[in-house]
């Protein structure tokens, strides 16, 4: 027998403090992301501890996709077997810690990665990288237990938000006292991974004080390699009943590697390929922040509205006029100069086109975690988000390995079209997923095996 939505019990909704709580993580966690992925170390691994300047960089940009995508590889093989674990034996917080302790070592002993030293490098980042993005799944694994479900899009897009503010905060600081990614200013620049472990250590601090631990621990029968194994087998063997979120994660794997290409490539491809100044470049962070929280947050209550899909279709829409933006900047910024007599340059322009791509950034991610924990039963709800955190990693796997490589032989500006046939198999895809269904399904099986 099935349930329908008005049999369905009213999920309550958690405290605002614990909610404030689990939105910390992501307020604490930007910063790894930023500072180290993104616009700090990302730029000073390629361009200083690599620095292969004759060669175009290829080779370290080469390398920065290899260590990533090694680190997301890993994430495939372990983030559903996690899951298991944590939702058999109730332990989500543990298992965050550990990945939160990790990633703030490792973090913070890139320090010691001075020019020339690329294995060490290499090392910490996979280390690092993939404590990091265990964390979250691990994170993301509470949101269905936050409220009920036509309120996930709008709890979601304010963890995104929050996200947001915070990486604001943390490279904001960086930017303005550690100075520019470059060998002259290596000695204080070095600092920042001990700055990005100590933001974490600090202000993910009331994630662990407010955030609850739901569900009863099941008997340890079984070791926790067993019951990891099990589980995700009975999963897959159910899968065929998760029609829609099957569906949705390899919609979702097309996305994410764009995605990633963009987290991982933006700010290089802006040093190697725009050719901006420091300041064009810390306005330009700031710009991707401001818009991809107002996306997360505008995007999060319209989703609630009009459906959690069809936003997640809307903001793949726009990924693929960012990514074409991207790609065009420096022709356009000749044509608008030609045609309008106008002396810009092409770093001016791509500020513009910042904008679009914050705004897609923002709100893609938020509607794609607010789907999965739609599809999700409660009691399954930390594995399938280890699948959210596979197919997430195994899109990067896939993105950064094939930009890496392409763009070894064509070049990073003809390279990043890449991103946006990628987008269009993703929103091709997502056509076939229908929200109703998915969320009928996860109501289904909780009525056969209760809550």
């Amino acid at each position: 027998m099935s349930v329908t939505a008005t049999d369905a019990p009213a999920k309550p909704w958690a405290s605002r403090k614990e909610i404030l709580g689990w939105a910390m993580f992501d307020f604490a966690n930007q910063a790894y992301t930023l500072l180290i992925i993104t616009v700090v170390f990302g730029e000073l691994f390629t361009t200083v501890i690599v620095g292969d300047r004759g060669d175009g960089y290829r080779l370290a940009n080469f390398l920065w996709s290899l260590a990533l995508a090694i680190s997301y590889l890993l994430v495939v093989i372990t983030g559903p077997l996690c899951g298991a674990v944590m939702d058999y034996r109730a332990e989500k917080k543990r298992f965050l810690f550990a990945s939160y302790v990790v990633t703030i070592v490792a973090t913070a002993l890139l320090y010691f990665v001075a020019p020339g030293y690329v294995w060490l490098g290499l090392i910490l980042i996979v280390v690092s990288n993939y404590a990091y993005s265990m964390g979250e799944s691990f994170i993301a694994a509470f949101l269905p237990g936050l409220g009920p479900p036509e309120s996930l899009g709008r709890i979601s897009g304010f963890g995104w938000a929050l996200g947001y503010v915070g990486g604001l905060f943390a490279a904001g600081f960086t930017l303005v006292v550690l100075g520019e990614a470059s060998a002259e200013n290596f000695e204080r620049i070095r600092w920042v991974g001990p700055f990005a472990a100590g933001f974490f250590l600090i202000t993910a601090i009331p994630t662990f004080l407010w955030v609850k631990e739901r569900g009863t621990p099941q008997p340890v029968a079984l070791s926790y390699r067993a019951i990891a194994w099990q589980r995700v087998s009975t999963t897959l063997h159910e899968l065929r009943r998760f029609r829609d979120l099957a569906t949705f994660l390899v919609s979702l794997l097309f996305s994410m590697a764009g995605v990633y290409i963009i987290i991982a490539f933006a700010f290089i491809y802006g040093a190697q390929v725009i050719g901006w100044d420091e300041s064009i470049r810390n306005l330009m962070f700031i710009i991707v922040q401001v818009t991809a929280a107002a996306g997360a947050i505008g995007f999060g209550a319209i989703q609630d509205r009009i459906g959690t899909r069809v936003t997640y279709l809307i903001t793949l829409v726009l990924w693929v006029a960012a990514i074409l933006a991207i790609w065009a900047t420096p022709s356009l910024t000749a044509w608008f100069n030609a045609a309008l007599g106008l002396d810009w340059q092409a770093q001016h322009l791509f500020l513009l086109v910042g904008c679009l791509a914050g705004l897609s950034l923002g709100s893609s991610q938020s509607a794609s975690r607010a789907l999965v924990g739609l599809f999700s039963p409660s009691r399954k709800a930390a594995e399938f988000f280890g699948f959210w955190g596979l197919a997430n990693k195994l899109a990067g796997v896939v993105g950064i390995v094939a930009l890496g490589v392409l763009q070894s032989v064509v070049g990073l500006q003809a390279s990043i079209l890449l991103c946006a046939a990628l987008f269009i198999v993703a929103i091709l895809i997502c056509l076939g997923v229908s929200q109703s269904r998915g969320m009928q399904a996860a109501r289904d099986w909780e009525a056969r095996n209760g809550r």
